[in-house]
């Protein structure tokens, strides 16, 4: 039996006539309905799985049939490729599913929210609407091969909206520390951090503890030890909540009063949720320059460090504006 693992990859090479187009649209989409990634013009990778070598099998099959060509090889990448560049176009390709789901998800969300909507009312037809959802996520989550970062998000979302449809009461922000005994913890998110866990980390070192120790752990659940505390991952300590992302639940449980920080604020929550409910005109540029950080610095300790140093000079320019 074939396994998903890093060193062992099946290709499709393939070739297709010009004629007619409606082959080569059909074919390209039935490859990224399958989760394959192009790494070339006509060259698509899949785990090496069985369950990748019978689909691909069929998708041969169905390149002849329509008049083409193509083989299906077994690779092992020793140059131009890295075992991790191949799984970071995946997770790239899956990120990009799960952020259309996303905005999908955060707009639903935010007219149950806004309009005081009560979603489980026989007259609000939402049943179909969350169905809906609920089947586009099973099906990334089918294709998400390597755990794309913004799986988590998803599935909190979708969680959030179903507790809403049944009449659970979503989580409550309610709760506060006080800002004293969070110092000396470790705390803890998930690897690969971006625009919330950056966020909140200088958050953590600027307003809690300047000493503050970060460990990085795999998406999956993760038990906290007695002196951890998690943020921006599943079940943490503070999170997700509703229409807020983590960095706006921490400041709100944090009862930071700062008008610089609030614009800071809805300036992550307009890229992380990227449900555009501020309509920050710094959101697109800064998003850009995090975008070019997470490209260049490979590890989460080095990410953390040169991100505090941007999230710093923007809140000094919110600082003078205010």
């Amino acid at each position: 039996m074939l396994s998903n693992h890093p060193g062992k990859w099946f290709l499709l090479v393939h070739q297709i006539p010009p004629k007619p187009n409606a082959l080569r649209v059909k074919i390209w989409r039935r490859l990224n309905q399958l989760g394959a990634v192009a790494i070339k013009q006509s060259v698509y990778v899949m785990p090496f799985t069985d369950e990748a070598m019978e689909d691909l099998s069929w998708m041969l099959k169905e390149i002849q049939n329509g008049g083409g060509s193509g083989f299906i090889a077994e690779a092992t990448f020793l140059q131009g490729f890295t075992d991790e560049q191949i799984i970071a176009l995946f997770q790239k390709a899956r990120n990009a599913d799960y952020e259309d789901l996303i905005r999908e998800a955060n707009k639903i969300l935010s007219q149950w929210s806004s309009s005081r909507v009560i979603p489980q009312t026989p007259e609000v037809k939402v049943q179909a609407q969350m169905a809906r959802l609920q089947r586009r996520f099973e099906k990334i989550l089918s294709i998400d091969f390597f755990q794309a970062p913004e799986r988590w998000r998803a599935e909190i979302l979708i969680k959030d909206l179903a507790n809403r449809l049944s009449g659970h009461p979503p989580r409550t922000c309610s709760t506060t520390c006080q800002i004293s005994d969070l110092c000396g913890k470790t705390w803890v998110t998930r690897k690969n951090v971006f625009i919330d866990r950056i966020a909140c980390g200088w958050l953590i070192r600027r307003f809690i503890d300047n000493k503050a120790v970060f460990k990085f752990v795999d998406s999956e659940p993760y038990a906290p030890a007695a002196n951890e505390i998690r943020f921006d991952m599943f079940e943490g300590e503070y999170t997700h909540d509703g229409d807020m992302c983590s960095f706006e639940v921490m400041i709100q449980r944090l009862r930071l009063q700062d008008d610089a920080l609030f614009s800071l604020a809805e300036v992550v929550h307009d890229i992380d949720l990227k449900d555009e409910k501020f309509s920050r005109p710094e959101a697109e540029g800064f998003s850009a320059m995090l975008s070019g950080l997470v490209a260049s610095r490979s590890k989460d300790e080095e990410r953390l460090a040169d991100g505090f140093s941007l999230f710093d000079m923007l809140y000094a320019y919110f600082q003078k504006s205010t």
